[in-house]
């Protein structure tokens, strides 16, 4: 069993917040072109360029007189499949091909369910067991805490590679935390290192959980099998780096057009964090403290954690989430754009909430009433940052009207809450949580 429950009951989990997370309809952006872009360049041309719809996007990179993605490759490359299938079935003809499959609005909803959505349920999942698997019982609850009151909920129906990066670092992790055998620690390698070709920054989560493996098995040989199964990714990504920018070593943001000459300031964008950054990723208007108050308890239970003798993972989650707390706030806009608040930290959300299994434990009322102010927040994130500002939805894109389309989105999210959180909100107050107990380091 999953999250503590039967099986039946943990699919309906899933099923109902990605049913929520994926009715929201947002509009066509520049990153949408500039993925999907590559993708139809691969597909039709046999090609890295995105010459023929660059003048659709302002995200893009300029080098040797041509124009390429300035995006990390891996959701280009996920979406390959799909298009192609696409294609073959007609849904996607002549006019996709010549001006870009995402204008067409049904075919752009299904290419970020199957890349976005996926990943969302994915990261869901493993952030379920991993909490089952720290304190028996709180599986589901900080499963759907995760998926409906954090970024999660409104980067789910989106090409951005956050999620996709955050889902397959935390498996690498994950892996790595199962056993110290050979084949385990190769597929965590192989996961961390497939997590860079979405996020570029998540190449910092791949050297903690190397740091994690070396600390954790102190063995040559485990440090051996892990960076061996990211070798073929990290060869892949050189690979794609030299065909498109003529050294392994030169990536996408380094050519970024002038759009954004920003880009080109300290480390792509990234710099030391001032003041105003920090504030503006915790406390701004779309700040992390403000739209999810949660996190605030799931660092708590990192320490929580850290105190009942889980250190070494303690020790790794806090600091994924600190580390891209700095990148957040160091970049030149924390927020990215149009987006639900300092999406640059989205990749480190599974690894900050499992700290939640404690804090249901110690304190569950609390975390509970702070899980439900997060959700609140976030559909209302969900359905009106960026290009969805009037709470659109793919239930009014078939024809229904608003004030009915709405439900079909708020139902779900309410069934999942009530099947995740109503033993919790009916403990019995004041009763005494199981006193921690002093864990190896094992699993």
């Amino acid at each position: 069993m999953l999250f503590g429950s039967s099986y039946r009951h943990e699919r309906a989990l899933l099923i109902l917040v990605a049913i929520c997370a994926l009715s929201f309809a947002y509009g066509s952006g520049w990153q949408d072109v500039s993925r999907l872009g590559l993708t139809q360049a691969l597909a039709l041309d046999g090609t890295l360029r995105i010459d023929r719809y660059a003048g659709q996007t302002g995200d893009k990179a300029h080098y040797g007189g041509h124009w390429y993605s300035d995006k990390p490759p891996g959701v280009s490359l996920l979406a390959f499949p799909a298009f192609e299938a696409m294609r073959a079935t007609r849904l996607a003809g002549p006019d996709e091909e010549a001006r870009g499959i995402w204008h067409r609005r049904g075919l752009l909803l299904a290419l970020r369910a199957l890349v976005g959505g996926v990943a969302y349920a994915a990261a869901t999942f493993l952030v379920g067991r991993a909490a089952e698997r720290l304190r028996a019982g709180t599986g589901a609850l900080v499963a759907v805490t995760f998926a409906l009151g954090t970024m999660a909920l409104p980067l789910a129906a989106t090409l951005l590679g956050h999620l996709p990066a955050g889902a397959l670092a935390f498996a690498g992790f994950m892996f790595a935390w199962k056993s110290g055998r050979g084949r385990q620690l190769a597929a965590a390698g192989a996961c961390a290192a497939a997590a860079v070709l979405f996020e570029y920054q998540a190449a910092l989560i791949a050297l903690f959980v190397l740091g994690y493996v070396a600390l954790r098995t102190r063995s040559a040989r485990s440090v051996g099998w892990y960076v061996l199964g990211g070798a073929p990714f990290a060869f892949a990504l050189g690979a794609y780096n030299l065909a498109a920018f003529g050294s392994p070593t030169h990536f996408s943001y380094g050519y970024e057009s002038a759009v954004f000459p920003e880009q080109q300031r300290g480390f792509f964008g990234i710099g030391v964090p001032s003041a105003l950054g920090i504030a503006k990723t915790l406390v701004g208007h779309r700040g992390l403290v403000l739209l999810s108050p949660v996190l605030l308890l799931a660092a708590a239970g990192l320490v929580l954690l850290w105190r009942r003798g889980r250190r070494l993972e303690a020790g790794v989650c806090a600091a994924v989430a600190l580390a891209f707390l700095v990148i957040s706030a160091g970049y030149f806009d924390p927020y990215g754009g149009l987006s639900p608040g300092p999406r640059y930290f989205a990749t480190s959300l599974p690894f900050l909430v499992l700290g939640l299994a404690e804090t249901y434990t110690r304190w569950p009322r609390l975390t509970a009433v702070a899980a439900l102010a997060s959700v609140a927040a976030m559909l209302f994130e969900a359905a009106t940052y960026g290009p969805n500002f009037d709470f659109e939805t793919v239930w009014s894109v078939l024809g229904l009207p608003r004030a009915a389309a709405l439900p079909l989105v708020l139902a779900p999210a309410a069934a999942a809450l009530t099947l995740a959180l109503r033993p919790t909100l009916h403990r019995r107050a004041g009763a005494t949580p199981p006193q921690p107990t002093r864990r190896s380091p094992g699993p």
